[in-house]
């Protein structure tokens, strides 16, 4: 990873920026630099690794020594880089490959194991291996390769629009270099030279960009409220915590472009009067911090902050600060008490953060992904910005999809963009050819919309009225062997473990919704008196219960901490009722309500299923029939892993 800076291309870069304060048009020498710096054609090979935290825990360091290794031994030529994710997390290693003159071909799975082959063909016997073979990327003055489809061609990449995330996997994070050779920072460089505060918050503002972190509060709104404060110290913070199970965005947007994250904060400081910015970013992040920590090194040493930024008298001070990833930290008042050293509680609003937030001074707090649309706002104009997305909900949303998805990965769709879309076109629908039955939006306090609206438009209206929210992000499919109630009782024990315990209504309320669900989720066999009874009473509270948590909490957790609960309520009632009534789980999950029966025409007496139960809830002998003792059967369900021969089977 690059991490010098060489004068020369310091020189030219900060010229093309600080020129009559904004550059619309690229000079000659600046694009050749900017060619060179991009590697549109090299003078030999490029082998570039992503290696974000996906591609490296899925052998991406491997891979790259296997690649250095074969240009050893066979006296080759080459150059290998580090780049961060383009997003298809599931097809990791990732390897972008450019011969000199032609077309970028991407790669995926390629392990230390497979590497040999793949180069061998390409450089030796210079045919095109087909295997692992995404698609090619043709970028200006290249020879495409024929017979090659182009990547944007990929179905995970045909419906999304990357703006956020155009850099990712594209260029090395370590270098400012590449990021300025993109075009990095001439936002910023327009915003000191040409625009004022008010004319930055103005623009921002009729952009129509929301806070891509939770409610969608608008952006420029915000900004304003803290411009038009008076005070001698402003504040902006950017939230990097990113504490939701399942959700990746922040973590992957920094390690592949930290640059971007850095030049929208800037601008944002700039817009507010803010001569101070925190990143608030969890500790178990450590190669996105030492990713920011150099890109902030790089950009002090490019005289982009510190004192005096490119001659327009504007100071600006970064400071990284690390969080112990505390849930409830994601909410900014909870937030605004750790970066004070303070425990992460939220506090009563009003005051908000704007009128009095980080050591008492007006203070924004933004999502990373917000942040990170407004280099690209700046620089192309709210038109630009509103071009894409709905009316009420403009520009794109990044998300983190996971779950039983064929492909997950990290992607960007037009705000708006059909639920359908994404699971079944980018997404490919459920692997293994499941059906795909709901989907979990918004993180732990979000809700679960069913397959039967799989075609509702993406965007924070809509997934209101749905009972859930667009949260930082977070999208996890669910396949038919998904059991709801087991997918509300998991998040309402994160959220009650993650409670800070300050309000009792979240506090008791999440504990009582869990007790609850653990209830309904009961083995039969561990009931006991009058279980059956409180069962029932407890399941008709549950709705109450939950509406009580959501209009009485103190902050946003408490407030959409029942979502998980209501929404499967309100979708899968069915599920609930066999819990409760029937003393099944549907999915077979719930292990403690699985009923077993063994099928005689496929029961070949192997003793398998015998030999795992630990309850003697088998019986039968060696080549004879088995049957299953339903009184003493708990539903653990070892048989069913046992059985070779599909003879176990859930009961109806």
């Amino acid at each position: 990873m690059n991490s010098s800076v060489n004068p020369e291309w310091k020189q030219e870069l900060l010229s093309a920026l600080t020129h009559d304060g904004i550059k619309q048009e690229v000079s000659e020498p600046i694009r050749k630099l900017s060619g060179e710096l991009l590697r549109r054609n090299p003078p030999h090979p490029v082998f570039m690794v992503g290696t974000a935290t996906c591609g490296l825990g899925a052998g991406a360091a491997r891979t790259m020594e296997a690649i250095r290794k074969f240009l050893r031994q066979h006296n080759l030529e080459g150059e290998v880089l580090e780049t961060g994710c383009i997003g298809l997390c599931s097809e990791e290693p990732l390897v972008t490959i450019q011969l000199p003159g032609r077309a970028r071909l991407l790669f995926s799975g390629l392990v230390r194991e497979l590497v040999p082959p793949v180069l061998t063909s390409l450089l030796i016997e210079h045919q095109i291996p087909e295997s692992g073979l995404l698609g090619q990327m043709v970028l200006e003055q290249q020879i495409p390769w024929e017979g090659v489809p182009l990547l944007q061609e990929n179905p995970f990449f045909r419906k999304q629009c990357r703006r956020v995330l155009q850099n990712c996997g594209m260029i090395d994070p370590g270098s400012i270099e590449e990021y300025l050779a993109g075009g990095g920072y001439r936002a910023f460089a327009k915003s000191l030279h040409t625009m004022t505060p008010s004319e930055i918050c103005d623009e921002v503002e009729r952009s129509g960009l929301r806070g891509r972190g939770g409610g969608g509060f608008p952006a420029g709104t915000k900004w304003k409220y803290a411009l038009n404060g008076a005070s001698d110290q402003k504040y902006m913070v950017c939230n990097a915590d990113e504490g939701d199970p399942g959700s990746f965005m922040d973590r992957t947007l920094i390690e592949s472009d930290p640059h971007r994250l850095i030049e929208g904060l800037a601008i944002a400081s700039y817009a507010i009067g803010a001569g101070c910015a925190y990143i608030y970013i969890r500790a178990e992040y450590p190669l996105a911090i030492r990713r920011l920590e150099r890109a902030i090194e790089q950009a002090r040493e490019y005289g982009l902050l510190g004192e005096n930024i490119l001659d327009s008298g504007f100071d600006l001070k970064i400071v990284i600060r690390k969080g112990a990833g505390a849930f409830v930290c994601g909410e900014e008042t909870a937030l605004i008490r750790s970066i004070e050293g303070k425990r992460g509680m939220p506090s009563p609003r009003p005051p908000y953060p704007t009128e009095k937030g980080l050591f008492g001074k007006p203070t924004v707090i933004n999502n990373v992904e917000t942040i990170a649309n407004v280099p690209g706002l700046i620089l192309n104009g709210r038109a630009w910005f509103a071009s894409v997305g709905t009316a009420t909900s403009p520009g794109t949303k990044v998300f983190a999809l996971s779950g039983k998805c064929a492909r997950t990965g990290m992607i960007e769709v037009p705000m708006g963009t059909p639920l359908r879309t994404i699971i079944e076109e980018i997404g490919g629908g459920m692997a293994g050819g499941k059906r795909f039955k709901a989907v979990q939006i918004g993180g732990p306090s979000g809700g679960c919309v069913p397959a039967s609206h799989i075609d509702i438009p993406v965007d924070y209206e809509t997934l209101r009225d749905f009972g859930t929210i667009m949260g930082s992000g977070g999208l996890v499919a669910m396949d038919e062997n998904t059991c709801m109630v087991d997918v509300a009782k998991f998040f309402v024990e994160f959220l009650q473990n993650e409670s800070c315990g300050k309000c009792v209504p979240c506090r008791e309320g999440t504990r009582q919704m869990r007790e609850i669900l653990e209830q309904i989720t009961r083995p039969r066999s561990a009931e006991r008196g009058d279980d059956a009874l409180l069962r029932f009473k407890s399941v008709l509270r549950l709705r109450n219960l939950a509406n009580v948590i959501r209009a009485t909490s103190l902050c946003g957790l408490g407030q959409t901490a029942p979502n998980p609960v209501l929404s499967t309520l309100r979708w899968f009632r069915e599920e609930y009722e066999a819990h409760v009534y029937d003393r099944k789980c549907p999915a077979g999950v719930c292990k403690g309500l699985v009923r077993c029966r063994i099928v005689p025409e496929l029961c070949k007496g192997c003793t398998a299923c015998l030999r795992v139960c630990h309850h003697d809830a088998i019986v039968g002998s060696i080549r004879q029939t088995h049957r299953i003792e339903p009184m003493k059967c708990t539903g653990c369900g070892a048989c069913l892993t046992a059985c070779k021969f599909h003879a176990i089977q859930l009961a109806e």
